[in-house]
C-alpha cells in the first residue's frame, strides 16, 4: 500500500503567495507519509479575470512555476501532480491548462492538457464562465506508469464526460487524479456524486484535489477535496479552506475487486 494526498487551496492573484502556501501544504502532507501529492487546478493563481493567467504563462519546460514543482518534488522526495499551470500554446492570446507531473527526483514525467473547457452559464446564478476565451483545449489523454500504479489524468470539467474515462481505463488506468476548481453551486450539486460514479464505473481509485473557499476575485469554490476507493467509499474529505486529505491506496485490493466484480470486461458497446 502507498499513501497519497490531495491538496486543497483557495488561491489568489499572487503567484508567490500561492506557491508558499502550496509548499507549506506539501510539507504537511509529506510528513504523513504521502509519496504522491496532487495540487488543485489553478493552484498558482486565481486572477481577477480569466485572461489574467495569460500574463503568467510559461514556455513548456521552463519558468518559475515549473521550477517550483520540480524543486519541491525533489526536496521532499514525493511525486507532484502540478494541478494546472498556464503554458504557452499555438495561440499567443491563449494558454494551455497543463497538468505537469514530476517524480521524486524532480524530473518531469508527464503532461496532460485539459480537454474539456468550461463555457457555461451556471443555472440559478449570474456566474458566466468562458474558458475558451483564454485557453486552448488539449487533444490527448494520459495514463502514466508510476510506483503507485497506472495514473490517469483529467481536470475539473472533464469529470462530466464519462466516455473520456473509458479511454483511460482502456489504457490501463488504476488511479484517477483530477485537479479541479469546481464552483460552489455546481460542486454542491454534483462534485461528490460524479467523483464516486467515476470510481465505481471504472473500478479505480480517485484522487480529487479541489479549490475550496472564498477567492479575492469574489469567486467561491466548493472544496471537499477527497480520495475515493474503487467501491465508491470516500476515504478522506476536507470540506473548506486550505488543507489536504490523505489515504492509503491498495492496488492488491483493487485487483481483487476487478477480478471478483468484472464489470469492465462485461461491456458490450464502445464509445469511440
Amino acid at each position: 500500500m502507498i499513501r497519497c494526498a490531495a491538496i486543497q487551496m483557495a488561491s489568489g492573484p499572487s503567484v508567490s503567495s500561492n506557491l508558499l502556501e502550496a509548499e507549506k501544504l506539501i510539507v504537511e502532507a509529506a510528513k504523513t507519509g504521502a509519496k504522491l501529492v496532487a495540487l488543485p487546478e489553478n493552484f498558482a493563481m486565481m486572477g481577477d479575470r480569466e485572461i489574467d493567467k495569460i500574463k503568467i504563462k510559461e514556455v513548456d519546460g521552463t519558468g518559475p512555476i515549473q521550477h517550483f514543482l520540480s524543486t519541491v518534488a525533489k526536496k521532499y522526495a514525493v511525486w507532484i501532480v502540478g494541478g494546472t499551470i498556464p503554458v504557452a500554446g499555438d495561440n499567443e492570446n491563449k494558454v494551455r491548462a497543463a497538468c505537469l507531473i514530476y517524480n521524486e527526483k524532480g524530473e518531469r514525467v508527464g503532461r496532460y492538457d485539459k480537454n474539456h473547457l468550461f463555457d457555461v452559464n451556471v443555472p440559478g446564478t449570474d456566474e458566466v464562465y468562458r474558458e475558451s476565451d483564454s485557453i486552448e483545449r488539449g487533444d490527448h489523454t494520459l495514463v502514466l506508469d508510476s510506483p503507485f500504479g497506472k495514473l490517469g489524468f483529467a481536470v475539473c470539467y472533464d469529470l462530466r464526460f464519462p466516455e473520456f474515462f473509458r479511454k483511460l481505463v482502456a489504457q490501463g488506468m488504476e488511479i484517477l487524479i483530477i485537479p479541479s476548481a469546481f464552483t460552489e453551486k455546481t460542486g454542491s450539486a454534483h462534485w461528490e456524486v460524479l467523483l464516486r460514479a467515476r470510481a465505481v464505473e471504472n473500478l479505480c481509485y480517485v484522487i480529487a484535489p479541489n479549490q475550496g473557499g472564498f477567492h479575492l476575485n469574489g469567486r467561491k469554490t466548493y472544496g471537499h477535496s477527497m480520495i475515493i476507493d474503487p467501491w465508491g467509499a470516500v476515504l478522506d474529505c476536507y470540506k473548506t479552506g486550505a488543507g489536504f486529505v490523505s489515504a492509503e491506496l491498495d492496488l492488491e485490493r483493487l485487483g481483487k475487486v476487478r477480478s471478483a466484480f468484472p464489470v469492465l470486461s462485461h461491456r458490450r458497446y464502445n464509445c469511440d
